[in-house]
């Protein structure tokens, strides 16, 4: 009887772990937040912002599950040389361009907000800091404003 209920216990622990392990993966939810400073100065290649150009984005949730997730954002901004014509998020690291990976806005206004879905990869990008915002303008239209997205 002893041997019965101890195998009982134990094969009610493993199915428990087995049954969390398989939610983690079949789509539980996780939340993060994200952050950016923007500024001509991280722009690549670098731009003709004018000085004391900038701003700030922040996704305020990422809500990861298998396969991808939702996107929430706000962005803001000063000082550009004319209206921000598009805003996006790039895959890229540090000092590096990349490929769009999020169209934000276009055209922008600051203080905008906006929610979208994305990918595993690009939810990964942003989890591992490989993942930028810019905004261009017409001036600049490479991107003008540029920062790092990390976590926060």
């Amino acid at each position: 009887m002893r041997k019965f209920v101890m195998v009982g216990v134990a094969g009610l622990v493993a199915l428990g772990l087995a049954a969390t392990a398989f939610g983690a993966a079949s789509g539980s939810s996780s939340i993060y937040k994200f952050k950016a400073a923007l500024t001509g100065g991280q722009e690549v290649p670098k731009s003709k912002a004018p000085a004391g150009a900038g701003g700030t984005f922040t996704a305020k949730t990422v809500e990861a599950k298998a396969g991808g997730g939702t996107f929430t954002w706000k962005l803001t901004f000063h000082g550009l040389s004319g209206a921000a014509v598009a805003a996006h998020v790039h895959l890229g690291k540090v000092g590096k361009a990349g490929g769009v990976a999020v169209s934000l806005c276009g055209p922008c206004k600051s203080g905008m907000t906006g929610k979208t879905k994305i990918t595993a990869a690009i939810e990964t990008a942003l989890e591992t800091g490989k993942a930028y915002v810019n905004v261009h303008t017409g001036k600049n239209p490479g991107g003008e404003i540029r920062g790092q997205i990390k976590n926060s």
